[in-house]
């Protein structure tokens, strides 16, 4: 099953960070996947632009760090 949040913001950092915390709030359910969140501005909804980094780590859950992180994967980003 497909979810769709439509939600706006001005610019493409502002749609990139709202998506971050939408999804990482709602992965708090077991059918939602973080990974797969994606942004488009609304007259180009054909270009989508990941949040989150696609690769999967151990044990097949994915990376959530930013769609073009530096260095190694992880599940949280390092503060």
């Amino acid at each position: 099953m497909t979810t769709l949040v439509i939600v706006l913001a001005v610019d493409l950092a502002g749609a990139v960070r709202l998506a971050r915390v939408v999804a990482r709030w709602a992965g708090v359910l077991s059918c939602a996947d973080p990974g797969e969140t994606t942004v488009s501005a609304e007259d180009e909804q054909g270009v989508r632009h990941r949040v989150f980094c696609d690769l999967r780590l151990p044990g097949g859950r994915r990376c959530l760090l930013r769609a073009d992180h530096d260095g190694p994967c992880a599940r949280r980003p390092t503060r």
